[in-house]
């Protein structure tokens, strides 16, 4: 059953709002910028790749330019200019200011000038400043010298910014035009701070055989910057940032918006990852988590599994005689949800992201049944998630019999006894069994006879146990080194 969409079944109605970069240059240089929504690229790495244009009113010869509001965690060395009225313009020289004003930034450099100071008690104090680490120390025109706790000072007053200080950060640059008048530019960086996930909350039916999927983008800004109707792309896969320089043809591709409606986010493949791009501009708040949807599957096919795995996985060891090797003490029973990502499935591509997994109770109600994560998953492949430890299912692994049969072989014998204590319900057990000591092995002897050789040092077992039953493994393996 359907109910109506997940993110109502669980009071999770996020929209994803969009945000702006609003990019001013500053009136004393007589300069001034301004913006439209840009382009932002969010990998899911904690880097970002944001595009815009400009105005720009330069005049002709060199021009001083301060551009403000640019995120506190731009890459400097990232940034990217042209003007597209005038391709012959350039930056000389870029520098980027980072030094923000600030109390005790202010308390810093006015150390050795005069300041005023009013405490609690309404009192004002005037004096140079010796100090302002910690407490405040003034000396008076008669020398003399008086200490206030920061904890008493109840406002500052400077006479001016002094110079070097900022309110926001800032990108001077010394730019060179061949034309006076407005230019038309384009301007592209690279900032950390900007990163996404997706999230995923599953439902399972009480049957376990059919599951309900959505999948949501969550974005979190804490670059430093907000964007304003931004246009925004979302790419997963893992990316190389080892390259520093970046192509300038990375920094053009526009995507139109279209003017009927569409999904609220396209997805398609792009190079070796894959893209997502919503359809609608955003805006993104500096220090604010969003999310929308971009995925939603009903009625997918899924299959519920028990699995007890009591053994260590073939490491590459050499000779192993100890006759404890590869036990794990383990006695739960996991349980394991599978679907497919292919059209008989969700139909979609999955990014890596957590999956909370729900199940409705006898009154509808849904509760957490688990979760887990996944990697990036294309179209096509089978999905496994672990939900939790089966409560009524326990294994028992036990070594009966260990030799060693001269220098170069080892024969060891084992009992797994399965109990099932549902008191109605017969289950399916996938025994798994890591042949530990090496790839070199050979069954001697097993009960049930048939069991599935899964890779070079693995075998499994598909075993039935029946509600308040138990049912039992025993075989015998050598080893040859």
């Amino acid at each position: 059953m359907r109910h109506r969409s997940i993110q109502g079944f669980f009071g999770m109605g996020l929209a994803l709002a969009l945000a702006t970069l609003a990019v001013v240059l500053s009136k004393p240089f007589g300069l001034w910028a301004q913006n439209q929504g840009p382009d932002v690229t969010v990998y899911n790495s904690n880097i970002a790749l944001v595009k815009e244009e400009r105005q720009f009113e330069l005049k002709r010869g060199v021009n001083t330019v301060l551009v403000t509001d640019v995120p506190a965690g731009i890459l400097p060395d990232s940034v990217y200019f042209r003007s597209l009225t005038d391709p012959a313009a350039v930056v000389l020289e870029q520098n980027f200011e980072y030094d923000i004003v600030g109390a005790d930034k202010l308390l810093q450099k006015y150390v050795d000038q005069p300041i005023r100071i009013i405490t609690d008690d309404g009192a004002t104090h005037e004096g140079v400043l010796l100090s302002g680490a910690g407490d405040i120390i003034l000396q008076d025109e008669k020398g003399g010298v008086a200490v206030f706790k920061a904890e008493q000072v109840r406002q500052f007053s400077f006479p001016a910014l002094p110079e070097g200080l900022i309110t926001r950060p800032t990108l001077v640059w010394s730019v060179e035009a061949t034309k006076a008048g407005q230019h038309r530019t384009e301007l592209a960086y690279l900032t950390n701070g900007l990163n996404w996930e997706a999230t995923y909350v599953l439902v399972l039916t009480a049957d376990g055989k059919r599951l309900d999927l959505d999948g949501w983008i969550t974005l979190d800004n804490r670059s430093g910057a907000t964007y304003r109707n931004a246009r925004l792309k979302l790419v997963a896969g893992d990316i190389q940032r080892v390259v520093k320089d970046m192509p300038a043809a990375m920094f053009r591709g526009q995507a139109e918006l279209m003017a009927t409606p569409v999904p609220a986010v396209e997805q398609r493949a792009f190079a070796e990852y894959h893209l997502y791009e919503l359809q609608r501009p955003v805006t993104i708040k500096d220090r604010q988590t969003k999310q929308v949807q971009f995925i939603s599957a009903t009625a997918v096919p899924a299959t519920k599994t028990y699995v007890f795995e009591a053994s260590v996985p073939y490491g590459g060891y050499g000779p192993v005689y100890d006759p404890g090797f590869g036990a794990t003490g383990n006695t739960k029973v996991d349980v394991r949800l599978t679907f497919n990502t292919g059209p008989q499935g969700v139909n979609a591509q999955l990014p890596r992201g957590i999956v909370r997994m729900y199940q409705p109770d006898v009154d509808g109600s849904p509760l957490l049944i688990g979760e887990d994560q996944i990697d990036h998953t294309p179209k096509g492949e089978d999905v496994t998630l672990t939900i939790g430890r089966a409560f009524d299912l326990v294994g028992e692994r036990k070594q009966t019999d260990f030799q060693r049969i001269g220098d170069n072989v080892v024969e060891e014998s084992y009992r797994i006894e399965l109990r099932n204590q549902k008191e109605t319900e017969a289950v399916t057990i996938r025994v798994v069994e890591h042949l530990s000591r090496g790839v070199n092995w050979q069954i001697l002897k097993a009960s049930p006879e048939t069991w599935e050789k899964v890779d070079s040092a693995t075998i499994a077992w598909e075993i039935p146990v029946p509600a308040k039953g138990k049912a039992t493994i025993t075989y015998t393996v050598r080893y040859t080194f």
